[in-house]
C-alpha cells in the first residue's frame, strides 16, 4: 500500500492513504515517500533514499510541476505563520497545525511523485544501510542540545564569540544531518541546525550533557587504519603515528612529522615515497576498489570518480561508513538504557552518558574498537561539558 507519513516524529503517528486520513497504522503499508520515527518496526521502502536523497522539487515528473509550485507555494506560507508565531515544529505535529483539506491534497501529490520515483529509480546498492543511516540522524534530530550560553558572558566583548552568541541564540538547540551531503558519505548538517560539525573548538563549552556525562569515542588516525585494514594488514596496538616514525623510518623523524609527511603523501597520486608505499600499498587498494569510472566500498557505496579522486573517495567513505555502521550498532545497544547518542563529528560518536548505566561504557568501548578491519586503538574522553573534555582509561 502506498500511504505517506504526516509527520517524521515518533510522538506524531498518521499517514494519508486511500485518500483517507488514518492515526492508526493498517500493517499493509509499504511504500512512502520519506522515513519517520513511528516506522521503525514496518517492513517499508522509502522513495527519497531510492533517489540518494533528492527533494520532492528535484525529482517531480514535468506534468505535476504546476500542481506541485501551487501546492508548495501554500505549504511554504504556512511555515512563514509557523515562524511569525513561534510555533516550534519540534514541539508540534504538523497534521495538528493545517487543514485536513490541505493534508489530503499535498499527500496525494506526494503520492503521485512517489509511484514515479519507484517507477524510474533502481534501488541503490547501499539502500539497506541507508535506511539504518536515516534512522540514526532522525533520533539525534528530535533530541533537544542542553546548551547554556551563559559561559560566553564574559568573553562578548570579543567579535567572533558575540557573533556566534548571536547565532546560536536564533537556532533552534536541534542537530539535523544530511545524511545524503556527500559523494562519501560523510555526515553534513542542514540549513538551520545547530553547527556541530563546524563550531569552533573555543566555544564547545556550550554544550552540556542531559545526562551526567559526555563520552567521546575516536579512533586513532582512522583513515590510515582503513587503509591497513583493506590491505589485510594487523592493526598494531599504539599510536599509528609513533608505529610509522619507529618502524617505517626507524626513529629517525618525530611522530609528527611522519603524519605530515604520509598525509602529504597520501591523497596526492603524483607524489612518490618508497618507504611509506611498502606498508600502504595505494596501488593495490585502487585496483580492487576502482574500476576506471566508479569506487565501489565494501560497504557497497558506489561513487563515480577519476583515478586523481579513488584512494581518497576509497578510504574517506569506507571510514565513514564504519563510524555510521558502528553508531547504529551502539544506538541499538543503548535501546533501553538512559546513555543515548549525543552526535556524531567526522570520526568520532559522543555519548550523553548516564551514570544509571554503570561500567555499560566497558562494552560500548569494545564494541567500538573491534572493527571489519581490524582491531582499533580508541581514545576515550569525557567531562561535564563538550570543550573541557579529560582522557579516560578503559581497558
Amino acid at each position: 500500500m502506498l500511504f505517506q507519513a504526516l509527520d517524521e516524529k515518533e510522538k506524531c503517528v498518521g499517514i494519508y492513504a486511500d485518500g483517507e486520513i488514518h492515526k492508526d497504522l493498517p500493517q499493509q503499508i509499504t511504500r512512502t515517500w520519506k522515513y519517520s520515527s513511528f516506522l521503525k518496526d514496518f517492513e517499508v521502502e522509502y522513495a527519497n533514499i531510492l533517489c540518494q536523497g533528492k527533494s520532492l522539487g528535484e525529482v517531480c515528473p514535468d506534468e505535476l510541476r504546476r500542481d506541485y509550485d501551487r501546492i508548495w507555494s501554500k505549504l511554504k506560507a504556512f511555515y512563514k505563520s509557523f515562524a511569525i508565531a513561534k510555533i516550534s515544529m519540534q514541539d508540534h505535529c504538523f497534521f495538528d497545525l493545517v487543514p485536513e483539506g490541505f493534508l489530503k491534497e499535498f499527500c496525494m501529490l506526494k503520492d503521485k511523485i512517489t509511484q514515479h520515483v519507484f517507477d524510474t529509480y533502481e534501488k541503490p546498492s547501499n539502500y539497506e544501510n541507508m535506511v539504518k543511516i536515516t534512522s540514526l540522524v532522525t533520533d539525534i534530530k528530535y533530541q533537544k542540545l542542553n546548551i547554556d550560553l551563559s559561559v560566553l558572558n564574559n568573553d562578548l566583548a570579543d567579535t567572533r564569540t558575540k557573533e556566534f552568541y548571536k547565532k546560536i541564540h536564533r537556532t533552534e538547540p536541534y542537530i539535523k544531518y544530511n545524511p545524503f551531503g556527500t559523494k562519501t558519505g560523510r555526515l553534513t548538517t542542514q540549513k538551520h541546525s545547530f553547527p556541530i560539525l563546524t563550531m569552533d573548538k573555543k566555544f564547545r563549552k556550550i554544550l552540556k550533557p542531559n545526562n551526567n556525562w559526555f563520552v567521546e569515542l575516536d579512533y586513532n588516525a582512522a583513515e590510515l587504519r582503513v587503509l591497513l585494514g583493506l590491505l589485510g594488514e594487523p592493526q598494531p596496538p599504539i599510536d599509528l603515528h609513533e608505529y610509522n616514525a619507529l618502524e617505517l623510518f626507524g626513529g629517525d623523524i618525530t611522530r609528527d612529522d611522519a603524519k605530515k609527511r604520509i598525509f602529504s603523501w597520501l591523497y596526492n597520486p603524483n607524489a612518490k615515497d618508497k618507504v611509506l608505499s611498502r606498508l600502504y600499498d595505494r596501488e593495490a587498494i585502487k585496483k580492487e576498489y576502482w574500476d576506471g569510472t566508479e569506487v565501489d566500498t565494501t560497504y557497497h557505496r558506489k561513487i563515480p570518480s577519476d583515478e586523481y579522486h579513488a584512494l581518497n573517495y576509497i578510504i574517506q567513505s569506507t571510514c565513514s561508513d564504519l563510524i555510521l555502521d558502528k553508531a547504529i550498532v551502539i544506538s541499538e545497544m543503548l535501546e533501553r538504557k538512559k546513555t543515548k547518542i549525543a552526535f556524531i563529528i567526522h570520526d568520532s560518536i559522543v555519548l550523553d552518558y548516564s551514570d544509571e548505566d554503570g561500567d555499560f561504557i566497558n562494552d560500548v568501548y569494545r564494541e567500538f574498537m573491534d572493527t571489519p578491519f581490524g582491531r582499533f586503538k580508541t581514545n576515550v574522553a569525557g567531562g561535564r561539558n563538550f570543550g573541557e573534555m579529560k582522557d579516560l582509561w578503559i581497558y
